[in-house]
């Protein structure tokens, strides 16, 4: 009886973890880590964020300060040495590319991060009201996203800084208002396929209030398919405002980023600075990399055909 009881018991253990192991997000967690892609971008993102946070630490110049000993001879005094402390040369000015690099990944990083935060969080809540309120006011709400995004977006962005300023607060601004448009209809038809759910229904039964279920039911059960999309809206953003900083109208002086380091080593690779180009670069290609591997790894451990 004693023997019997013991293998009832390991019987019910080996149940309970079979029906824990069933967790939908500890099965996508399992899937992604899995995802050997993915686990190299992950890895990469997180040394790049390091780069970004500590890199100052290591810096022997400041991202402003001038070496007067190789200003006028950059091509043959501003090759990366560890000697005189430009781990990755200097810049034309004789500046230390590595203080600017590590300045410039943080800046093109926050870009990234906080455009695809707006946008995740206007995107969601708007297409997630359109959705459940339905009838003609979904109707209207899609509509003006429809004329939104019929607009260029790069004409919108461009005009927004010459209008109002370049500055990094107007990119921040200009960038995640305009980038929630896709999200927003990603939304609202993930949201038609919920709002007739027994759970929905159960909480419409019993008084609760429309903005109420959006927020409280609706928007977590998005989590999913917003997290892959946001994952892969970074890399967008990064490259949107590479672009702008490359015609000059994005960050301006002191700051920098990475796309205006690529636009600066673009145009002085002609005199054999190759360094000034290939070290922004670098840190711009693994970013977008690592991001792009980090969301295709989401979006196949979040894929319900895969459960």
């Amino acid at each position: 009886m004693i023997e019997q009881a013991k293998m009832q018991s390991l019987a019910d253990r080996m149940v309970r973890d079979d029906v824990k192991g069933r967790s939908p997000w500890a099965d996508a967690r399992k899937r992604f880590f899995r995802n050997k892609a993915a686990i190299v971008g992950l890895l990469l993102l997180v040394l790049v964020v390091l780069f970004a946070l500590l890199g100052e630490f290591f810096a022997v110049w400041s991202n402003e300060e001038l070496d007067f000993a190789v200003m006028g001879q950059v091509a043959q005094m501003g090759a990366p040495s560890i000697e005189n402390g430009h781990y990755f040369g200097t810049d034309d000015l004789g500046r230390d590319l590595f203080s600017r690099t590590v300045q410039g990944t943080q800046i093109s990083l926050m870009v990234g991060v906080v455009g695809a935060a707006i946008a995740m969080i206007v995107g969601t809540l708007y297409g997630a009201a359109a959705g459940f309120i339905g009838g003609r006011v979904d109707q209207f709400m899609m509509r003006l996203v429809d004329i939104l995004m019929s607009i260029p977006y790069m004409f919108v962005l461009i005009l927004m800084l010459v209008m109002f300023g370049r500055s990094i607060g107007m990119l921040f601004l200009g960038i995640g208002m305009i980038s929630w448009l896709e999200m927003s209809r990603i939304v609202r038809g993930q949201t038609l396929s919920l709002k007739n759910r027994e759970f929905i229904e159960a909480a419409r039964a019993t008084g609760v209030p429309g903005w109420k279920i959006i927020t409280r039911h609706i928007v977590p059960n998005l989590l999913g398919v917003v997290a892959v999309y946001a994952t892969l809206l970074v890399p967008l953003m990064i490259l949107t405002e590479s672009f702008i900083s490359f015609l000059g109208l994005g960050i301006q002086e002191p700051l920098t980023s990475l796309g205006a380091l690529i636009s600066e080593g673009a145009d002085t690779i002609t005199y054999g600075t190759i360094w000034q180009l290939a070290f922004p670069l670098f840190f711009f290609v693994i970013t977008l990399f690592a991001f792009f591997f980090i969301g295709d790894g989401l979006r196949d451990a979040l894929d319900p055909k895969d459960r």
